[in-house]
């Protein structure tokens, strides 16, 4: 396990000096001015038994600042602190806040337990580097309840007996009181036995992780019920079959995008990643893949790069855009392709204006292109491509803190992973929030846990974003983000493979399975259909995994380090650090 992690870190350390970005340095945060000042509106906060609220923070002062950090301390009950209660804000941070302007942020009660009667009271601060410019109290109570007597019951109503692995289901029960009184107020704790059986939320839903007996128990203060049930296991078994590869072993190989040429045929694109035995990545390959089994390049495109880390291709296939890192001139930026003749690209331009840093990902949306500029305080640029020879500058946003490491745009909103800032979202056309691609409009972000935010895929039908922490240094886990709520993000479950960390996803919304790149462990396939919640990966949701190499480690011969899947035509293709384009055939 030493030298497994030593392998990571090492390719980490590697792809952060390539780039000339890095994740873990520090950054500078602008001192407040003197004459920055913040308020809440309004200045105190009294729920009662409310779970809820919104509140405004204005600038009231003459100088912008940001970014804004609003910042929940402890939960206390009668002076004492208690754990079981929290308060939840959304947005967490407000990047800019210019003189006389004001953001509504939504406060949220959670309980994680059961909480005692009483009054509880929690602090809010607006913090600008670390300085706290306001704070909010915020009381609320919880209804004291008569303590359970002779008579009184507890008694479950509903839900199933027969669970599947994996399947959230619900469950209700009901208090009354020694008359047979129903008592409507009631606070039930709810657990199952034993504690490996699965995961009880306060709510009375559970997710069953282990096959066989189990038992829900619903309590109040000592009077319970028991429904006995059993949990069958989720049944699912498959396999890859490697149908086709086309090897590069002479350069790494970065990210791919495979596309249906109506006519034409089907091709894929593969970018290039640093440098190997002396030649960098400073090209895009271009394979005909009309028989999967037998790729087979039919071109190469140059450009001023050591990294071309992205290719991306416009839904109509008219076009592409692959980007530039580490270039010679140190111009860096993007170059736009037209796909006329998909064997055979023609270059119709570079652009480089405010791209200069480094462009790590993009997106082709229509007649714009999202684009990921390298380094803390760059964040996205949205050009404008309807004329592709001229393309412009349109709009940028920026998180506030952190770099943006990649962009997924869909149904007019923009996911964008950015790293420890965590995973906001932009109106960019949608119209929840009024944005447009000339003026993107944050709808929300969320910080999942653990941070280094990578990546992101968003399934609309299901309202969820599977979002995928890039950690070298132990091993990282892909977030699931129930985004029902857009203005309220909320983390409901993870997916852990031990040892590695994850890297890009692809999902076959039609069948509800989730295509993971996961570096050494190669390409995971896992069934996300129906409700999410809790560990996935103890719920036996886990279809099929293929290691496709020889040897171990990322940057080592032809040792598995799978970058990137995309579902094609019923075959699953894989782009390889290591050794270049596979092509899987799935028994499921």
């Amino acid at each position: 396990m030493a030298n497994h992690r030593m392998n990571r870190a090492s390719l980490c350390l590697t792809a952060l000096t390539a780039l000339a970005i890095t994740g873990c340095g520090s950054s500078t945060e602008p001192d407040p001015d003197e004459t920055a000042q913040l308020a809440f509106t309004p200045g105190t906060v009294e729920l009662g038994l409310a779970r809820g609220t919104s509140v405004d923070v204005s600038n009231v002062g003459t100088q912008a600042v940001g970014p804004v950090a609003l910042v929940p301390g402890s939960v206390s009950r009668n002076g004492v602190l208690v754990a079981e209660v929290r308060l939840q804000v959304t947005p967490t941070e407000i990047p800019t806040l210019n003189p006389g302007s004001s953001t509504t942020v939504t406060l949220t009660l959670v309980f994680d337990a059961p909480p005692a009667a009483g009054s509880y009271a929690v602090t809010l601060a607006a913090r600008v580097a670390g300085q706290s410019l306001a704070s909010l109290p915020i009381g609320f109570s919880v209804a004291s309840l008569p303590p359970p007597g002779p008579g009184h019951t507890v008694a479950i109503t509903s839900g199933p007996s027969e669970v599947r692995q994996g399947d959230v289901v619900s469950y209700v029960a009901e208090v009354r009181d020694s008359t047979g009184t129903l008592v409507s107020d009631s606070t039930l704790a709810w657990s199952a036995t034993p504690v490996n059986a699965g995961l009880s939320t306060v709510d009375g839903r559970f997710v069953g992780y282990t096959a066989g007996p189990a038992k829900i128990i619903a309590a109040l203060a000592g009077v319970a019920d028991t429904l006995e049930i059993n949990i069958s296991d989720r049944g699912l078994n498959g396999s890859f079959i490697v149908a086709g590869r086309g090897r590069v072993t002479a350069r790494y190989t970065s990210d791919l995008w495979v596309h249906d040429f109506v006519g034409q045929g089907n091709f894929a694109y593969t970018g290039t990643w640093g440098c190997r035995s002396g030649l960098c990545g400073d090209r895009m390959y271009v394979w005909n893949v009309d028989l999967p089994g037998s790729p087979s390049l039919s071109d190469s495109i140059l450009v001023d790069a050591r990294v071309v880390n992205d290719v991306k291709i416009r839904a109509d296939g008219t076009l592409a855009v692959i980007t530039h890192e580490s270039s010679n001139d140190g111009q860096n930026g993007v170059t736009l392709l037209d796909l006329a003749d998909p064997a055979h690209p023609v270059v119709i331009g570079r652009f480089t204006t405010g791209l200069e840093s480094g462009v790590h990902n993009t997106w082709v949306e229509g007649d714009y292109v999202y684009v990921v500029v390298d380094g803390a305080g760059n964040g996205l640029r949205i050009l404008d491509i309807s004329d592709p020879s001229d393309p412009r500058v349109v709009s940028s946003f920026y998180a506030g803190s952190s770099f943006l490491h990649d962009v997924y745009v869909r149904d007019g909103l923009a996911f964008l992973s950015h790293w420890n800032a965590g995973l906001v979202i932009l109106d960019v056309g949608n119209g929840v929030a009024g944005g447009s691609p000339t003026q993107p409009v944050e709808v929300s972000r969320i910080a999942t846990a653990g941070g280094q935010t990578h990546n992101a895929w968003y399934w609309p039908a299901s309202g969820y974003v599977f979002v995928g922490e890039e950690d070298f240094t132990t091993p990282g886990t892909m977030h699931v983000v129930d985004v029902s709520d857009l203005s309220n993000p909320q983390e409901v479950a993870t997916f852990a493979v031990p040892g590695v960390t994850p890297h890009n996803f692809w999902v076959d919304e039609s069948r509800g399975i989730l295509y993971a790149a996961w570096y050494e462990n190669g390409v995971r396939a896992l069934d996300v259909s129906g409700a999410l919640l809790g560990e996935l990966e103890r719920q036996g949701r886990e279809i099929a995994s293929i290691d496709y190499g020889t040897g171990f480690g990322c940057q080592s011969g032809e040792a598995t380090c799978t970058w990137a899947p995309q579902l094609h035509n019923g075959h699953v293709f894989a782009s390889d650090l290591n050794s270049g384009l596979w092509v899987l055939t799935a028994t499921f």
